[in-house]
């Protein structure tokens, strides 16, 4: 039997199993997360001045680039979600990683109707949407916290 002083002097060499580790993670997260408010606040400002660019060169010319804009910073708070989640639950879940690139998917099928584009190019975007959608239904349906709420 391990004496107790040296079970605890052992435990400050697990470095996954201290409170430092923990408070590092979060810091980190914490970091990144306010990165992406200040992002979604630069685009905000420049969905901002775009709305006064439409004065001048008229609503269609500028649409495309609003359209995009809005879709991405959709898609910062979809992140924000994910890294909230990682703070709360210890754990990242599937569904949240799949809303992120859905939103970014539908995004870039939206900036299609701007551009030149080629039927492959738009089946391509809509049978992946299409996947993406099924991988959501199935790990929402086979989530753990769906089959332990199931008993």
């Amino acid at each position: 039997m391990l004496n107790p002083k040296i079970i605890k002097r052992s435990g400050a060499f697990q470095l996954t199993n201290t409170d430092w580790h923990i408070r590092a993670i979060q810091l980190i997260v914490g970091v990144l997360m306010l990165a992406l408010y200040l992002w979604i606040g630069a685009g905000i400002l420049n969905l901002i001045l775009s709305l006064l660019d439409i004065v001048k060169n008229g609503w269609a010319h500028v649409a495309e680039r609003i359209i995009v804009d809005i879709v991405l910073i959709l898609a910062l708070l979809e992140l924000i979600r994910i890294l909230h989640s990682y703070l709360a639950l210890g754990r990242v879940k599937v569904t949240f990683i799949l809303d992120v690139a859905l939103v970014v998917l539908i995004g870039e099928l939206i900036g299609l109707w701007y551009k030149e584009y080629t039927l492959l190019e738009v089946g391509l975007h809509i049978a992946a949407i299409t996947i993406l959608t099924l991988l959501r239904i199935v790990s929402i349906r086979f989530s753990p916290d769906a089959v332990d709420s199931l008993d």
